[in-house]
Order: structure tokens, then sequence, then C-alpha cells
């Protein structure tokens, strides 16, 4: 019976200081952002244990009560985390199915335009929301929704409807912070797709003008499986995210006649944690979280390696 090959593994035959020297101006490009990894996301997690502590800034991480899983008990009978958790869900599975396909379909209409000149005029404006801050954008939708002299009610009340309070009415908050979400990052997402499509072999395309494919044939059976691995391995990003809402967004749209559904787990931890002076409470609500939407990358990494060829591992 023969035996089965061992795969192939790189070895570098460069030792190690050598290899440093030779490329001294690549390792100092990296360094910085390194550097703020390091800083901002790694040394951090050493927070972590406030979670279990009944913290105190006077005391520290090493004088600090002990107090096990008390706030994780807590968690999970307060019913205003609940709420919070639920809004969060709601938010996460709509911006997957609305949110999430929205630069595959604009990467693939420019990908249809002809004229080069507009195709670049029209990527150039649908870059330039993404440029623009939380606070801009949010004030820029008050002004077009406000009750008194917005553009929106203006057109609602010469159409002879009641005038709407857009900012007040709970049922408003999903579609108004889904729609400002698909206009500010739609056209700064759709370049990892066009750079995807700019890879795909032309001679398929050419097959299938032999053929006599049309554009929407080309679309479904050439561009699409084409990029499917790029858009498998934003899904698995995309759902690992599923909890993490622009909560800093949210606080700028929200007040509390609108609670029930804007209310978010990041602005629920921003009332317990910095304004109620809860951090141990605060610190155990984020470690949940990150538990859950690691848990949910695991799931669907699982499920795109089962299902298809493409997985992150």
């Amino acid at each position: 019976m023969a035996k089965k090959e061992k795969p192939y593994r790189y070895k570098s035959s460069t030792p190690l200081h050598i290899n440093l020297k030779k490329n001294a101006a690549l390792y100092l490009m990296v360094l910085p952002g390194v550097v703020l990894i390091l800083i901002f996301s790694y040394f951090p997690m050493y927070g972590i244990v406030m979670a279990f502590q009944n913290f105190r800034p006077l005391d520290g991480f090493f004088g600090s009560q002990f107090v096990g899983l008390r706030h994780f008990r807590r968690l999970f009978e307060d019913l205003l985390f609940r709420r919070a958790f639920m809004n969060t869900l709601w938010l996460g599975v709509l911006s997957i199915v609305f949110t999430f396909p929205a630069p595959i379909l604009l990467a693939l209409s420019f990908n249809e335009l002809k004229h080069n000149k507009y195709k670049r005029v029209a990527q150039t404006i649908s870059y330039m929301p993404h440029f623009l801050s939380a606070v801009i954008v949010v004030g820029f939708l008050m002004d077009m929704l406000t009750v008194d002299g917005g553009v929106v009610n203006i057109w609602i009340s010469a159409l002879g409807f009641e005038r709407i309070n857009f900012f007040l009415l709970p049922e408003w908050f999903r579609p108004l912070f889904i729609g400002t979400s698909i206009w500010q990052g739609v056209g700064f997402s759709s370049i990892i797709y066009l750079a995807a499509i700019a890879g795909i072999n032309p001679e398929l395309y050419e097959s299938a003008d032999i053929d006599g494919g049309n554009r929407f044939q080309k679309a479904v059976y050439i561009t699409i499986p084409s990029i499917m691995p790029t858009i498998v391995i934003l899904f698995i990003f995309a759902m690992g995210g599923i909890l993490g809402n622009d909560w800093q967004r949210i606080l700028l749209m929200y007040n509390p006649a609108i609670f029930s559904t804007a209310d978010v787990v990041g602005t629920y931890v921003y009332r317990i944690g910095i304004e109620g002076g809860h951090q141990s409470y605060a610190a155990a609500v984020g470690f949940t979280m990150s538990v859950i939407s690691a848990a949910f990358l695991v799931a669907t990494n699982y499920t795109a390696r089962r299902l298809g060829e493409t997985s992150l591992w």
C-alpha cells in the first residue's frame, strides 16, 4: 500500500536576522500597524477580568473584589438587556438582508456600464458618502425629516397627508438606520467586488458572446460564480459582526421615545458603563457579546466549508 505523501511546507533557508536586515524597509512600514493593533486590540483584552470583579478604579485590576459570575447572572435576568440584545440582533439581520447585497448589485451595475467617463463619475459619487462622519449624516437626516421645514414632510403635506415626526416613532427607526447604512456604505463596499470582477478572465465573456449570451446571462452564469469566493468570505465576516451595529450613529439618532426599537447593546453599555459607572457589568455584557459573535463566525465558516470550497479556515 502506497504511503500517503505529506503536504509540502515551505521553509525559508534564510536566517531570521538576515531576512530582517534585507527587508528592513518593509518591516518598518508594517511596524506602526502592528503597534496600533497591540495597543488598541490586544492589550485591552486584559480588561476582561473586570467582568468577574466588583471593579473600582481606585483599587485597580488587582485590588478589586472578585465576584465570579454575579454580573453574568444579572445580565441574563435584566429585561432591558434582553430588549437591547433583540434590537441588536434584528438590526444585524436586516443589515445582512438589505445592506450586504447592495454593494454586490452596485458592482454588477457598474460592470455593465460601457461609457468609461460616466462610470468613473458614478463610482466617485457613490464613494463620497463613506467619508462623511456619522454626525454629518444624522444631521442631514434630521434636517430633511424635521416636522417643521423638512423637505420630506413638505412633500408629504403637499400630497395631502399628515406630517410625520420620524424621530419620535419607534417603527421608523430601523428603516432610517438601514437606509442611511446603505447610502453611506454601498459605494465604498462595492470596491472589493469590482476588484474581484476585474480579475475575471475576459475569454469567458468572449465565449459567452459567441454562444449568444446576453448581459443578464453573462452576469448570472459568469460574473456571480466567479466572484462567489469573495462574496462568501465577506459574508462570513458580516455574520461575525452581526451584533456589531454602528451604535455611535444610533446614539445620535435615538431618544427615550424610541428605545423600544432603537436601544441596542452598544447604547445600553454606554448608559450602564459610562453614564452609570457600572464598569464590571458593562464588561460582562461586552464579553458575552464577543462570545456570541465568535459563535456566529465559527458556525458560518463551518457551514460555508461544508457547502462549498471557500472558508476562512
